[in-house]
């Protein structure tokens, strides 16, 4: 495939694009290209939150183990099990596991065995998405049968890192949790949030340069939405909801143009600053959804950002809501596909 070498300015160029026609042509070109991939195909990744306990502290986050306010659950095996299956026989073809921060020895034996169970009941595709741990550690996860990992930079800036993360959590531990993800063999995937406080168009343009030094498989970005329940909300924000919308919109084009074959995820989050967020993600180079399959009564409580959507409905009603919002887009569903990047296999070619 032709390559496309964006310059850092480039990039801010782009990024600063306001004009609706050039959007549209970006967006156009980006969606051409994605159709062209993945033969007009969104891969569906069942997103399973199955507990909101947390040993990390992040400024932004609403899962922060300072948070109090927040009401902490933690489900059990059956109910996760449950979950799987109940996706599993709807045609998803992948999961997401996702959760706070793990680090005790007691839950890292439990999702172990919870990744085996899972592989034997099911042939469903697992990303995990779980933090920073040991690289032994990531190695008994991808032994168990987890083959993806999502573990978000955040920000690629180390300055800008450090002023959103208290001084105990480290820029440089992130880096080597992402090395040790591909060395172990993982499909690694990551992002960033966009529009942060502080942030800069320059500062986002070094994220999709990163994206392509790093040579990731996936990426996960969206909007930074604020949590009322959490240090950064008192920085003022430098872009509105409809700029921080647009630009992560525009984040995605770039990067579906930069970096081709990867995975693009359409986050819920796009959906928190505009109805139609995720459906207009998948319009500008965007090809894997995560409907939430997470019980209704734990949704309110993963709380990451404040007016978070589906918190109110059922794993079937998104599944039923996702038919509608493909339709709407022009998109086909992936159904019964793992959808595994094709920049992963390639990546692995040109290593051999």
């Amino acid at each position: 495939m032709k390559e496309t070498c964006f310059s850092k300015k480039e990039i801010v160029k782009l990024l600063q694009i306001e004009d609706p026609k050039e959007l549209q042509a970006l967006f156009a070109e980006a969606n051409k290209l994605a159709e062209e991939l993945f033969d007009n195909k969104v891969y569906y990744r069942g997103l399973l939150e199955f507990s909101n306990y947390c040993t990390k502290d992040c400024y932004y986050c609403g899962l922060r183990k300072s948070n109090y306010t927040l009401k902490r659950y933690s489900m059990d095996l059956d109910e996760i099990l449950g979950a799987a299956l109940w996706a599993y026989r709807q045609g998803y073809a992948s999961l997401t596991l996702q959760t706070g921060e793990l680090t005790s020895s007691s839950r890292i034996r439990f999702v172990v065995d919870l990744i085996k169970k899972i592989k034997e009941k099911t042939n469903l595709g697992l990303t995990l998405s779980f933090g920073e741990l040991p690289k032994e550690i990531y190695q008994e996860l991808f032994n168990a049968g987890g083959h993806r990992y999502l573990l978000r930079i955040e920000t690629s800036n180390p300055e800008l890192y450090r002023k959103i993360h208290p001084e105990n959590h480290s820029f440089e531990t992130r880096l080597r949790c992402l090395m040790d993800l591909q060395e172990i063999g993982f499909q690694v995937g990551t992002g960033v949030m966009i529009g942060l406080p502080l942030q800069t168009f320059e500062d986002l343009a070094d994220d999709l340069l990163f994206f392509k030094k790093f040579d990731v498989d996936m990426v996960g970005m969206g909007p930074y939405v604020p949590h009322s329940d959490t240090p950064l909300v008192k920085l003022p924000l430098q872009f509105t909801d409809k700029e921080r919308l647009y630009l992560s919109l525009k984040m995605v084009a770039i990067t579906r143009l930069f970096l081709k074959d990867v995975n693009i995820a359409a986050v819920t989050a796009l959906q928190a600053l505009h109805s139609r967020g995720r459906e207009l993600a998948l319009l500008g180079g965007a090809n894997v959804i995560m409907p939430i399959i997470t019980p209704k009564k734990y949704r309110e409580h993963y709380s990451l950002y404040e007016g978070k959507p589906c918190v109110n409905e059922t794993a079937t009603q998104c599944q039923e809501c996702l038919v509608h919002r493909l339709k709407w887009a022009g998109k086909d569903w992936g159904k019964g596909l793992w959808g595994d990047s094709p920049h992963y296999f390639a990546r692995k070619r040109k290593r051999l």
